[in-house]
């Protein structure tokens, strides 16, 4: 009967007549007999095809190359070998796609640059077949914890007018004649595609805080695109982001709900990929069990950003950038506060405004918004939110001291003035995420294809 390897692991079919439809990752030939190991995508573990020369097609079994596709028919024993349970007596073998002489991926080591330049080959690594099993595990966990919890799934547009007013970069898009554009020199938006100038969404908060006036609690995860040059292991130009949107919520239920999340995807993707997991701390970060499992028992720590300069200043670190009031947090503030002072996750509450999105709700002493990020150790920050500013004065008032213009807004602020509420959310990048999860450090080896800088292959 044909059977998934992951089905053989589950059910232990030892001494049944079984077939197996994979690729080849290792042939191990001898004079007399010969070793074949096979994968098929649907576990992490390879099963072992074991022959000899008492196989009436023994030189043709002989002749199967690595990284064919193959359907193999045989009897699953009991192995004597250490370090697996069973293997495959090979009766016979059908080569359903041949491989080239020249197939990139032969049985050594490679460098993760070299993997990138073949993307569409890397995912039949091991290191690769760990990493986007765990990046689909986390996609369902996810969904699972949002919907368990009753939230919304909403889809916010990719094409948009909307430039997200500070959250990064937009790719504009049009149909309009660029050669004529720049003869002539002007650009009439009027006669574009939509009428109007648009680009690729750079966040889908604003939209998915309509729809949390209506469903209470919603979340977006989708692709989000911006278009900054920063070739940096932890930038992308096009990557995935998950934006909860939670109306009656302020800034202490939001971080209540942030430390639930991110302990609730720790432990699904521990519970679900154990031996990508195990691979990972052997070969790729061996702290990354203990830092994980730390995260599931420890308690967020919380401090404003006042403090948590005072903080800084008072460690007297001959830190590069120097901790000032009134200024951001750099990556080794974060990883100061993360790993020596608190050494457990952190929120940064209380921004100063001026470094903060309009959106952001405006503290009493007008001086700083109910702003926070999540920091993690290994990682810095994770998850950057705020609660909304609900009154629609106020949030005038301040779209104009930052030159925010509401025409294009007027739907954004219209929320204030029909049933608005106290309402909050957070952003974070599904790779960002990833990252902390699989120890691999760098974005573009997260996602299937990067689109970085001078980069769209594929």
């Amino acid at each position: 009967m044909l059977k998934d390897i992951k089905d053989i692991y589950i059910e232990k079919l030892i001494n049944e007549d079984l077939i197996i439809e994979g690729w080849v990752k290792n042939h191990r030939k001898q004079k007399e007999y010969g070793f074949i190991d096979v994968y098929d995508g649907t576990y992490f573990k390879t099963i072992q095809l074991v022959y000899d020369d008492s196989n009436s097609n023994f030189d043709e079994i002989q002749k199967v190359k690595l990284g064919s596709a193959i359907r193999a028919y045989g009897i699953l024993i009991d192995s004597p070998s250490k370090g697996q349970e069973f293997e495959l007596k090979l009766d016979k073998i059908e080569v359903l796609g041949d491989c080239d002489d020249d197939y990139p991926l032969q049985p050594k080591s490679h460098s993760r640059e070299f993997l990138r330049e073949i993307a569409y080959l890397r995912p039949r690594t091991n290191l690769f077949q760990a990493v986007f099993r765990i990046r689909s595990v986390t996609s369902m966990a996810i969904h699972k914890y949002f919907q368990d919890n009753n939230y919304i799934y909403v889809h916010t547009p990719i094409i948009t007018s909307n430039d997200g007013e500070g959250a990064g970069e937009l790719f504009q898009i049009t149909t309009l004649d660029l050669d004529r554009v720049a003869a002539s020199k002007k650009v009439e938006y009027d006669k574009d595609f939509f009428g109007k100038k648009v680009g690729l969404c750079v966040t889908g908060q604003l939209e998915g805080e309509t729809f949390a006036h209506a469903f209470k609690r919603i979340y977006t995860f989708g692709p989000t695109f911006r278009a900054e040059v920063s070739n940096t292991k932890i930038h992308a130009s096009e990557f995935w982001m998950i934006e909860p949107e939670l109306a009656f919520c302020d800034l202490d239920c939001l971080m209540n709900m942030e430390e639930d999340f991110l302990k609730y995807i720790i432990k699904y993707v521990l519970d679900n990929c154990p031996l990508e997991m195990e691979f990972l701390n052997k070969f790729v970060d061996t702290t990354l069990l203990n830092k994980l499992e730390s995260i599931l028992k420890s308690n967020f720590a919380k401090v404003t950003h006042e403090d948590a300069i005072n903080i800084l200043i008072n460690s007297k670190k001959d830190f590069e950038i120097k901790p000032e009031q009134g200024k951001d947090i750099a990556t080794e503030h974060e990883k100061y506060l993360t790993e020596v002072h608190f050494k457990s996750p952190v929120f940064i509450t209380n921004w100063p405004k001026d470094i903060k999105a309009f959106y952001m709700r405006l503290n009493d002493d007008n001086k700083t918004v109910a702003a926070v990020d999540l920091l993690v150790p290994g990682a810095g920050e994770l998850m950057g939110g705020s609660q909304r500013e609900e009154r629609l004065e106020v949030m005038k008032k301040i779209m104009k001291e930052k030159n925010v213009p509401y025409e294009s807004l007027d739907w954004y602020l219209n929320l204030r003035r029909y049933g608005g509420t106290i309402h909050s959310g957070f952003g974070m990048g599904f790779e960002r995420l990833l990252i902390y999860l699989t120890g691999v450090e760098n974005i573009r080896d997260v996602i299937p294809y990067p689109r970085t800088p001078g980069n769209c292959e594929f």
